[in-house]
């Protein structure tokens, strides 16, 4: 377990943010951590990424990815320092990273001044180090992510919106109470469900949760810096990588019930989406998902309201019953990692 303390100043300024970077690193970590099959949506995905650092030598440098500790510097991962940055944004945070940065990070995370071998390059030839990390990165995402990032991006932007506009509209803790299923809020405590025990306290920073459609390579969290706590965790939209539709769950109770599509679509709206923001996230065309919200309504189970330009959908109260009593334990989605 990862345990953040969050005092009032840091929880007050709780923010939201992309990072294309981030979903690089969790996209190695993914391949990483499943060497035999990855399982879908990211299956078909992840044949084809293998062949590419077996082949592409362009991509070698983000073998440091692929082999990373569970806990590593901040500096090969930086946070975003805006709201929606582009890669070529974050990779020239990346290639700027000051030496005293590096060097406060390694003395936090190597004590005892023994750098892992992977890590001396950036000691010896910062610079150089950092270039070819940033190249590598890039030569990454142009053959593995980039053919999907229109898909991502859209699925991110709903996520944003949706989760920006819980925050404004109940505060803080009603969004970290419903961020995730590995993520618990329990004031003033944030805890992180991973194989890995770690504990501090933020105070007087800020918080940034990062949406990641790679995240179920891992929950990051990034503890060095002086200012800021950034968070990530799993967006829906996942299904926009899948080659085929998810495979149906035997024991899958609430699908039996209402029929997988509903049973997708009830789940999703453990948070309120668009029709839009559900045809992205569960890969179904928009005709689908509106046949589905139409019977859903038609029983009662979802509500339907305007914000601005927007129509919402809800679970109803029945449908909070129907997803944690019936539900939850047989579900098997993108979002469970």
């Amino acid at each position: 377990m990862i345990r953040i303390e969050i005092d009032e100043p840091t929880l007050s300024r709780t923010r939201i943010a992309i990072s294309p970077l981030a979903e690089v690193m969790c996209s190695c970590f993914l391949l990483q951590r499943n060497l035999g099959e990855v399982p879908w949506p990211y299956d078909g995905w992840a044949r084809r990424t293998r062949e590419i650092l077996r082949t592409d030598p362009a991509t070698g440098p983000v073998s440091l990815y692929l082999n990373l500790p569970s806990v590593s510097p901040d500096f090969l991962g930086p946070p975003p320092e805006s709201s929606v940055p582009t890669l070529a944004e974050q990779l020239d945070q990346l290639r700027a990273t000051p030496p005293e940065v590096i060097a406060a990070e390694f003395a936090k995370h190597y004590p005892d001044g023994s750098l892992p071998e992977s890590m001396r390059p950036f000691r010896d030839d910062r610079q150089g180090a950092l270039d070819r990390l940033a190249e590598g990165v890039q030569a990454y995402w142009d053959a593995a992510i980039a053919p999907f990032w229109p898909a991502m991006r859209a699925a991110l932007d709903e996520e944003v919106l949706l989760r920006a506009r819980a925050l404004a509209a109940d505060g803080p803790d009603a969004l970290l109470a419903r961020l995730h299923d590995r993520i618990r809020w329990e004031r003033p405590v944030l805890t992180l469900v991973k194989p890995l025990e770690q504990s501090f306290v933020a105070v007087n920073q800020r918080l940034l949760l990062v949406p990641l459609i790679f995240s179920r390579g891992a929950l990051l969290c990034s503890g060095d810096q002086p200012d800021l706590v950034m968070v990530t965790y799993q967006a829906r939209g996942s299904a926009v990588l899948a080659d085929t539709p998810a495979p149906p769950a035997a024991d899958d109770r609430l699908a039996i019930l209402v029929g997988r599509g509903r049973a997708a679509v009830l789940r999703a709206l453990t948070v309120p989406a668009t029709t839009t923001g559900l045809s992205t996230a569960l890969g179904l065309a928009p005709s689908t998902v509106s046949e589905h919200l139409a019977g859903l309504l038609a029983a009662g189970v979802v509500h339907r309201r305007r914000a601005g330009r927007r129509v919402l959908y809800g679970l109803e109260p029945a449908g909070t019953a129907l997803v944690t009593l019936i539900g939850e334990d047989s579900a098997r989605t993108e979002f469970v990692s």
